[in-house]
Protein backbone atom coordinates (compact mmCIF):
# COMPACT_ATOMS: atom_id res chain seq x y z
CA UNK A 1 0.00 0.00 0.00
CA UNK A 2 1.44 3.30 -1.06
CA UNK A 3 0.65 6.48 0.83
CA UNK A 4 -0.63 9.30 -1.34
CA UNK A 5 1.70 12.30 -1.24
CA UNK A 6 -0.42 15.22 -0.06
CA UNK A 7 2.35 17.38 1.38
CA UNK A 8 1.67 20.33 -0.93
CA UNK A 9 -2.02 20.32 -0.01
CA UNK A 10 -1.35 20.09 3.73
CA UNK A 11 1.19 22.93 3.72
CA UNK A 12 -0.89 25.43 1.73
CA UNK A 13 -1.94 27.37 4.86
CA UNK A 14 1.71 28.03 5.79
CA UNK A 15 3.36 28.14 2.37
CA UNK A 16 3.65 31.94 2.26
CA UNK A 17 5.03 32.43 5.78
CA UNK A 18 8.56 33.72 6.31
CA UNK A 19 11.07 31.81 8.41
CA UNK A 20 10.41 34.20 11.31
CA UNK A 21 6.64 33.70 10.99
CA UNK A 22 7.10 29.92 10.87
CA UNK A 23 9.31 30.09 13.95
CA UNK A 24 6.69 32.13 15.83
CA UNK A 25 3.90 29.81 14.69
CA UNK A 26 5.88 26.76 15.82
CA UNK A 27 6.30 28.14 19.36
CA UNK A 28 2.68 29.32 19.50
CA UNK A 29 1.49 25.84 18.54
CA UNK A 30 3.90 24.22 20.98
CA UNK A 31 2.56 26.45 23.76
CA UNK A 32 -1.00 25.34 22.96
CA UNK A 33 0.08 21.71 23.33
CA UNK A 34 2.29 22.08 26.40
CA UNK A 35 0.29 24.54 28.54
CA UNK A 36 -2.49 22.05 29.36
CA UNK A 37 0.13 19.46 30.32
CA UNK A 38 1.86 21.92 32.63
CA UNK A 39 -1.47 22.86 34.17
CA UNK A 40 -2.24 19.20 34.83
CA UNK A 41 1.14 18.76 36.47
CA UNK A 42 0.62 21.78 38.71
CA UNK A 43 -2.89 20.85 39.80
CA UNK A 44 -2.81 17.07 39.96
CA UNK A 45 -0.59 14.68 41.81
CA UNK A 46 -0.65 11.19 43.20
CA UNK A 47 0.81 9.58 46.31
CA UNK A 48 3.28 7.77 44.06
CA UNK A 49 4.55 11.02 42.55
CA UNK A 50 4.84 12.64 45.97
CA UNK A 51 6.79 9.66 47.35
CA UNK A 52 9.15 9.92 44.38
CA UNK A 53 9.72 13.62 45.10
CA UNK A 54 10.48 12.88 48.74
CA UNK A 55 12.92 10.13 47.77
CA UNK A 56 14.79 12.62 45.60
CA UNK A 57 14.98 14.97 48.56
CA UNK A 58 16.89 12.29 50.48
CA UNK A 59 14.06 11.02 52.66
CA UNK A 60 14.05 7.27 53.26
CA UNK A 61 11.58 5.15 51.38
CA UNK A 62 10.10 3.93 54.67
CA UNK A 63 9.35 7.49 55.76
CA UNK A 64 7.86 8.69 52.47
CA UNK A 65 4.65 6.68 52.93
CA UNK A 66 3.99 8.21 56.35
CA UNK A 67 4.69 11.73 55.13
CA UNK A 68 2.42 11.36 52.12
CA UNK A 69 -0.32 9.92 54.32
CA UNK A 70 0.10 12.88 56.69
CA UNK A 71 -0.27 15.26 53.75
CA UNK A 72 -3.46 13.47 52.72
CA UNK A 73 -4.84 13.56 56.26
CA UNK A 74 -4.11 17.28 56.64
CA UNK A 75 -5.40 18.20 53.16
CA UNK A 76 -1.95 19.26 51.96
CA UNK A 77 -1.50 17.02 48.92
CA UNK A 78 -2.22 19.93 46.61
CA UNK A 79 0.74 21.76 48.12
CA UNK A 80 3.11 18.88 47.42
CA UNK A 81 4.69 16.66 50.03
CA UNK A 82 8.16 17.93 49.20
CA UNK A 83 6.97 21.51 49.61
CA UNK A 84 5.45 20.66 52.99
CA UNK A 85 8.71 19.10 54.22
CA UNK A 86 10.79 21.97 52.81
CA UNK A 87 8.63 24.68 54.34
CA UNK A 88 8.50 22.87 57.67
CA UNK A 89 12.30 22.53 57.70
CA UNK A 90 12.71 26.27 57.05
CA UNK A 91 10.19 27.20 59.75
CA UNK A 92 11.94 24.98 62.31
CA UNK A 93 15.43 25.90 61.03
CA UNK A 94 16.35 22.22 60.68
CA UNK A 95 17.52 20.11 57.75
CA UNK A 96 15.10 18.57 55.29
CA UNK A 97 16.12 15.13 56.57
CA UNK A 98 15.30 16.12 60.17
CA UNK A 99 11.98 17.65 59.10
CA UNK A 100 11.13 14.49 57.19
CA UNK A 101 12.02 12.34 60.18
CA UNK A 102 9.75 14.38 62.48
CA UNK A 103 6.81 14.35 60.08
CA UNK A 104 7.24 10.63 59.40
CA UNK A 105 6.98 9.99 63.16
CA UNK A 106 3.73 11.98 63.21
CA UNK A 107 5.24 15.02 64.90
CA UNK A 108 4.78 18.62 63.78
CA UNK A 109 1.84 18.16 61.46
CA UNK A 110 -0.26 20.93 63.01
CA UNK A 111 2.62 23.36 62.65
CA UNK A 112 3.31 22.20 59.09
CA UNK A 113 -0.35 22.62 58.16
CA UNK A 114 -0.46 26.08 59.72
CA UNK A 115 2.34 27.20 57.37
CA UNK A 116 -0.10 26.89 54.47
CA UNK A 117 -3.02 28.77 56.02
CA UNK A 118 -3.75 32.35 55.11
Amino acid sequence: MKREDDFEVRRMHIANLTDEELYARFWETTKKVIDPLLELGKNNTTPSIERAVLLRMGISSLDTKNIVQGCIDKGLMGKGAGHVVYKFSKAKNISIKEAGDLLAKGEGWDEAASLFKG
